[in-house]
C-alpha cells in the first residue's frame, strides 16, 4: 500500500460544502479529521480588517489518510468543485497507519 495524507485548508465559509463533498464519497474519504486552524497567506481571499490586523486568517483544515491514487482522484474532484485559490493542499507519506485496538 502507498499511503499518503491528504491535508486541506480552507476559509471557514467553505466548510460545509467542502466536508459534504467528502462525506458523499466515501471511496476516496472513508475518515478524515477536522480541526481548527489559521493561516497567513498574501494569496487568495481579501482579509477582514480583524484578520489585517492579527496577521492571519480564520480556517479549517481536513487530514485524510488514503491511497495515493485516491488521494489524486479526490483532489481533481475537488480542484472541479473547489477552483479557489484560497484552498490549500499537501500531501505527505504515511509510514504506517492503524489503529491501536
Amino acid at each position: 500500500m502507498n499511503l499518503v495524507m491528504l491535508t486541506l485548508a480552507a476559509p471557514r465559509a467553505l466548510e460545509e460544502e467542502l466536508l459534504e463533498q467528502l462525506l458523499a464519497h466515501p471511496e476516496w474519504a472513508s475518515g478524515f479529521t477536522r480541526y481548527e486552524a489559521e493561516g497567513g497567506s498574501h494569496r487568495g481571499a481579501p482579509l477582514s480588517v480583524q484578520e489585517q490586523v492579527r496577521g492571519r486568517s480564520a480556517r479549517f483544515a481536513v487530514q485524510i489518510v488514503l491511497e495515493a491514487e485516491q488521494a489524486q482522484t479526490l483532489l481533481a474532484h475537488l480542484k472541479e468543485r473547489f477552483p479557489k485559490r484560497d484552498v490549500a493542499y499537501w500531501l505527505s507519506p504515511v509510514i504506517e497507519f492503524g489503529r491501536l485496538a
